[in-house]
């Protein structure tokens, strides 16, 4: 009783890569897919046929519906509808909130069906095409990865600028600002949840003894735990590089960084919002995409997916800089002094020369493959990219006057 984990490298396979995914305000990674499962081979009559059946019943589901949605995820306009009316994203993401309830009967502690199962899923930032392991974590793991994409698919749906019906510049709706919100965070929870609470449940892998060969209480706890799993100890190393712990934090921090980004927005066009207030929410941003850089930083790109990753966050980090120098310049130059107008101008050029990174980067992004596109501007990027050039070129204008 153990786990095994089965990774197809064959160069010819047919995963599921899109050549273009189209507009892109929220980056989302491939989603991956489940392969059948057949409970009742593996569980017997450990289990009664009822809940076996309802098992089988609810996971084949999600497996058609997984890969329904994955081949719509290049179109940023979802027109299908299913006989309740909403998109096939919408019921696979209550399909799989019924699910998890149920299936977590299965690696209750001390469960004797906690490695009866073998689960299978695709991968998209992984070198394998798929991966396959005999832990019940491992499927609960995948499921609330695959709930945190769907939610960032939905969210870079609903922030894709639309045209009205007078035909008015393209624009995000405010309803759609707020439900974003909501949905970043709400993805962010399932992936911090991933991280905190599910991760820790999967056996830790024996190279780990050699951090804490110097701590004698470190060592004890670690075989401690080691004969809890001693049938699989390296499996913490088979988990595919879509469910590493680096991966699963840099999308939690970057849900929570495109949510406060939505926020500087609104603060933008809200007239109570004062500056400081602006520049507090630039550097909470930061904050935010540094963290999934640090996250990412020891990570390979070796695939499109995975690249693209990087250079997502690596352009909004820089992006969050530009916004983070503008407001601080601007309230370096509410003082009146000209030694305060001085660091104004430097803090602005800097936003300028943030912002002008940025743009390189979010061009190596687009190109990457899978190919992507950007949508038109607005909120806080459309409000910065008219303001930092004019207000960095007046502001420097008049610190060189000053000083003549």
């Amino acid at each position: 009783m153990g786990c095994s984990a089965s990774k197809s490298k064959d160069p010819r396979s047919n995963r599921n890569r899109p050549t273009n995914i189209g507009d892109v305000s929220v980056y989302v990674p491939g989603i991956r897919i489940p392969k059948t499962v057949d409970f009742l081979e593996s569980l017997g009559t450990s289990l009664p046929m009822k809940i076996i059946e309802c098992l089988s019943a609810m996971r084949t589901h999600i497996v058609v519906m997984a890969g329904q949605e994955d081949s719509m995820m290049t179109r940023t306009r979802r027109k299908n509808a299913t006989q309740h009316g909403g998109s096939i994203r919408v019921d696979l993401q209550k399909a799989l909130e019924n699910y998890l309830p149920v299936f977590l009967g299965l690696p209750r502690d001390g469960s004797h069906l906690h490695h009866k199962v073998q689960f299978c899923w695709t991968n998209q930032e992984d070198e394998a095409e798929e991966t396959t392991i005999s832990n019940a974590w491992y499927e609960v793991l995948s499921v609330l990865h695959l709930m945190a994409i769907l939610l960032l698919s939905q969210a870079n749906y609903m922030l894709l600028p639309r045209r009205s019906a007078h035909d008015y510049p393209p624009k995000v709706s405010d309803q759609n600002k707020r439900a974003s919100i909501d949905i970043f965070l709400k993805a962010a929870g399932y992936l911090d949840c991933s991280v905190r609470q599910v991760l820790p449940q999967l056996p830790v892998e024996v190279r780990f003894a050699k951090k804490h060969t110097g701590n004698l209480k470190s060592v004890v706890a670690f075989y401690q735990v080691l004969q809890r799993n001693v049938a699989y100890p390296h499996f913490r190393q088979q988990l595919p590089v879509d469910l590493s712990e680096g991966v699963l934090r840099a999308l939690c921090s970057q849900a929570l960084g495109q949510a406060a980004e939505i926020q500087l927005g609104m603060a933008i066009d809200s007239s109570k919002a004062t500056l400081a207030v602006k520049r507090r929410l630039a550097c909470e941003i930061i904050k935010y995409w540094q963290q999934a850089r640090d996250n990412l930083v020891n990570l390979p790109s070796t695939n499109g997916w995975g690249e693209k990753h990087h250079l997502f966050v690596k352009w909004k980090h820089l992006e969050a800089k530009a916004a983070a120098y503008y407001y601080h310049g601007m309230i370096l130059d509410e003082v009146n002094t000209e030694k305060s107008h001085g660091l104004a101008s430097a803090s602005l050029q800097a936003a300028e020369e943030y912002l002008k990174e940025s743009k390189k980067v979010m061009e190596v992004f687009h190109t990457t493959p899978p190919s992507s596109s950007s949508p038109p501007l607005w909120g806080t990027m459309k409000y910065l990219s008219e303001k930092i050039p004019k207000d960095a070129s007046s502001k420097g204008h008049r610190v060189c006057t000053h000083a003549a």
